[in-house]
Protein backbone atom coordinates (compact mmCIF):
# COMPACT_ATOMS: atom_id res chain seq x y z
CA UNK A 1 0.00 0.00 0.00
CA UNK A 2 1.50 3.29 -1.06
CA UNK A 3 0.95 6.46 0.93
CA UNK A 4 2.58 9.81 1.53
CA UNK A 5 3.37 11.55 4.81
CA UNK A 6 5.80 14.29 5.79
CA UNK A 7 9.24 13.08 6.87
CA UNK A 8 8.69 14.61 10.32
CA UNK A 9 5.93 12.05 10.96
CA UNK A 10 8.55 9.27 10.83
CA UNK A 11 11.15 11.02 12.99
CA UNK A 12 10.45 9.01 16.18
CA UNK A 13 10.45 5.74 14.23
CA UNK A 14 13.59 6.32 12.15
CA UNK A 15 15.96 8.22 14.42
CA UNK A 16 16.08 5.82 17.35
CA UNK A 17 18.25 2.79 18.16
CA UNK A 18 15.31 0.93 19.70
CA UNK A 19 12.99 -1.51 17.97
CA UNK A 20 9.46 -0.21 17.56
CA UNK A 21 6.13 -1.33 16.24
CA UNK A 22 4.33 1.27 14.15
CA UNK A 23 0.59 1.57 13.74
CA UNK A 24 -0.26 3.14 10.39
CA UNK A 25 -3.76 4.36 9.50
CA UNK A 26 -4.45 4.64 5.77
CA UNK A 27 -7.95 5.25 4.36
CA UNK A 28 -9.58 4.37 7.69
CA UNK A 29 -7.81 1.02 8.02
CA UNK A 30 -5.11 0.37 10.66
CA UNK A 31 -1.99 -1.70 9.97
CA UNK A 32 0.52 -2.99 12.54
CA UNK A 33 3.96 -2.67 10.96
CA UNK A 34 7.69 -2.70 11.61
CA UNK A 35 10.40 -0.70 9.87
CA UNK A 36 11.92 -2.69 7.02
CA UNK A 37 14.05 -0.29 4.95
CA UNK A 38 15.02 3.37 4.64
CA UNK A 39 16.31 5.51 1.80
CA UNK A 40 18.03 8.86 2.25
CA UNK A 41 18.90 11.55 -0.30
CA UNK A 42 22.53 11.25 -1.38
CA UNK A 43 23.16 14.99 -1.24
CA UNK A 44 21.40 16.33 1.85
CA UNK A 45 20.72 13.06 3.78
CA UNK A 46 16.99 13.80 3.98
CA UNK A 47 14.64 10.82 4.40
CA UNK A 48 13.00 10.20 1.00
CA UNK A 49 11.48 6.70 1.28
CA UNK A 50 10.54 4.24 3.97
CA UNK A 51 9.39 0.61 3.70
CA UNK A 52 7.18 -0.81 6.41
CA UNK A 53 6.35 -4.50 6.77
CA UNK A 54 2.81 -5.39 7.78
CA UNK A 55 2.62 -7.88 10.63
CA UNK A 56 0.28 -10.83 10.16
CA UNK A 57 -0.35 -12.78 13.38
CA UNK A 58 0.07 -16.32 11.95
CA UNK A 59 3.16 -15.57 9.79
CA UNK A 60 6.69 -15.40 11.16
CA UNK A 61 8.58 -12.19 10.62
CA UNK A 62 12.33 -11.49 10.48
CA UNK A 63 13.48 -8.49 12.51
CA UNK A 64 16.64 -7.01 14.03
CA UNK A 65 16.13 -6.74 17.79
CA UNK A 66 18.58 -4.58 19.81
CA UNK A 67 20.60 -6.16 22.62
CA UNK A 68 20.62 -4.81 26.16
CA UNK A 69 23.45 -6.00 28.39
CA UNK A 70 22.41 -6.40 32.03
CA UNK A 71 24.28 -7.36 35.17
CA UNK A 72 27.80 -6.79 36.39
CA UNK A 73 30.49 -9.01 34.90
CA UNK A 74 32.99 -10.86 37.12
CA UNK A 75 35.73 -9.94 34.63
CA UNK A 76 34.92 -6.23 34.89
CA UNK A 77 35.02 -6.47 38.69
CA UNK A 78 38.52 -8.00 38.33
CA UNK A 79 39.67 -4.98 36.31
CA UNK A 80 38.72 -5.93 32.74
CA UNK A 81 36.71 -3.95 30.22
CA UNK A 82 33.38 -5.05 28.70
CA UNK A 83 33.43 -4.83 24.91
CA UNK A 84 30.12 -5.18 23.08
CA UNK A 85 30.64 -6.56 19.60
CA UNK A 86 27.03 -6.70 18.39
CA UNK A 87 24.21 -4.22 18.91
CA UNK A 88 21.35 -6.37 17.64
CA UNK A 89 20.40 -9.91 16.61
CA UNK A 90 18.44 -10.98 13.56
CA UNK A 91 15.53 -13.11 14.72
CA UNK A 92 12.57 -14.93 13.22
CA UNK A 93 9.38 -15.09 15.28
CA UNK A 94 5.66 -14.51 15.32
CA UNK A 95 4.60 -10.85 15.69
CA UNK A 96 3.04 -11.46 19.12
CA UNK A 97 6.51 -12.31 20.52
CA UNK A 98 8.28 -9.22 19.16
CA UNK A 99 9.74 -7.11 21.93
CA UNK A 100 11.73 -3.94 22.25
CA UNK A 101 15.05 -5.60 23.16
CA UNK A 102 16.80 -8.84 24.04
CA UNK A 103 18.40 -8.82 27.49
CA UNK A 104 21.80 -10.51 27.74
CA UNK A 105 23.02 -11.23 31.27
CA UNK A 106 26.80 -10.71 31.65
CA UNK A 107 27.10 -11.67 35.36
CA UNK A 108 29.11 -14.86 34.65
CA UNK A 109 31.41 -13.32 32.02
CA UNK A 110 35.01 -13.86 33.18
CA UNK A 111 38.20 -12.02 32.19
CA UNK A 112 39.09 -12.94 28.57
CA UNK A 113 35.67 -14.60 28.27
CA UNK A 114 33.08 -14.31 25.48
CA UNK A 115 29.34 -14.52 25.15
CA UNK A 116 28.50 -15.88 21.72
CA UNK A 117 25.27 -15.81 19.72
CA UNK A 118 24.68 -19.46 20.67
CA UNK A 119 24.74 -18.47 24.37
CA UNK A 120 21.81 -16.06 23.94
CA UNK A 121 18.59 -17.94 24.65
CA UNK A 122 15.22 -16.29 24.06
CA UNK A 123 11.91 -18.15 24.16
CA UNK A 124 9.98 -18.24 20.86
CA UNK A 125 12.90 -16.68 18.91
CA UNK A 126 14.87 -18.37 16.17
CA UNK A 127 18.17 -16.47 16.04
CA UNK A 128 19.47 -16.24 12.48
CA UNK A 129 22.99 -14.93 13.16
CA UNK A 130 25.92 -17.37 12.98
CA UNK A 131 26.12 -19.12 16.40
CA UNK A 132 29.91 -18.72 16.93
CA UNK A 133 30.01 -14.92 16.54
CA UNK A 134 30.94 -13.16 19.82
CA UNK A 135 28.28 -10.80 21.16
CA UNK A 136 30.33 -9.40 24.07
CA UNK A 137 33.65 -10.07 25.76
CA UNK A 138 35.74 -8.88 28.68
CA UNK A 139 39.30 -7.96 27.74
CA UNK A 140 42.33 -7.02 29.78
CA UNK A 141 42.82 -3.28 30.17
CA UNK A 142 46.20 -1.73 29.42
CA UNK A 143 46.80 -1.22 33.15
CA UNK A 144 45.99 -4.86 33.95
CA UNK A 145 48.34 -6.04 31.16
CA UNK A 146 51.16 -3.91 32.60
CA UNK A 147 50.53 -5.24 36.10
CA UNK A 148 50.67 -8.84 34.83
CA UNK A 149 53.86 -8.14 32.87
CA UNK A 150 55.66 -6.59 35.84
CA UNK A 151 54.45 -9.11 38.45
CA UNK A 152 56.35 -12.19 37.08
CA UNK A 153 59.47 -10.09 36.35
CA UNK A 154 59.56 -8.72 39.91
CA UNK A 155 58.99 -12.21 41.34
CA UNK A 156 61.89 -13.68 39.30
CA UNK A 157 64.26 -10.81 40.16
CA UNK A 158 63.81 -11.20 43.93
CA UNK A 159 65.41 -14.70 44.22
CA UNK A 160 68.32 -13.70 41.98
CA UNK A 161 69.01 -10.62 44.10
CA UNK A 162 68.87 -12.70 47.28
CA UNK A 163 71.44 -15.17 45.87
CA UNK A 164 73.81 -12.36 44.88
CA UNK A 165 73.86 -10.87 48.38
CA UNK A 166 76.74 -11.98 50.63
CA UNK A 167 75.97 -14.54 53.31
CA UNK A 168 75.10 -13.30 56.77
CA UNK A 169 78.24 -12.35 58.69
CA UNK A 170 80.44 -12.16 55.55
CA UNK A 171 82.04 -8.87 54.66
CA UNK A 172 81.86 -7.37 51.19
CA UNK A 173 85.67 -7.58 50.93
CA UNK A 174 85.60 -11.34 51.61
CA UNK A 175 82.96 -11.88 48.91
CA UNK A 176 84.87 -9.89 46.27
CA UNK A 177 87.91 -12.24 45.92
CA UNK A 178 85.61 -15.21 45.38
CA UNK A 179 84.00 -13.43 42.44
CA UNK A 180 87.40 -12.63 40.86
CA UNK A 181 88.71 -16.26 40.81
CA UNK A 182 87.19 -17.11 37.42
CA UNK A 183 88.30 -13.90 35.68
CA UNK A 184 92.07 -14.58 35.63
CA UNK A 185 91.89 -18.07 34.03
CA UNK A 186 91.36 -18.68 30.32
Amino acid sequence: INFYAPAAAFKNLVYTPSFQLAEVKVDGKTYKTILKDLQFDKVDDALIHIDLLELVEDKKVIANIPLKFVGSSKGVKDGGKLITKMKSLKVKTYPKYLKEQIEVNVDNLELNGNIRVEDVKVDNYEILNSPRIPVASVVLTRQLKQEEATAPAAGAAAPAAAGAAPAAGATPAAAAPAADKGKGKK
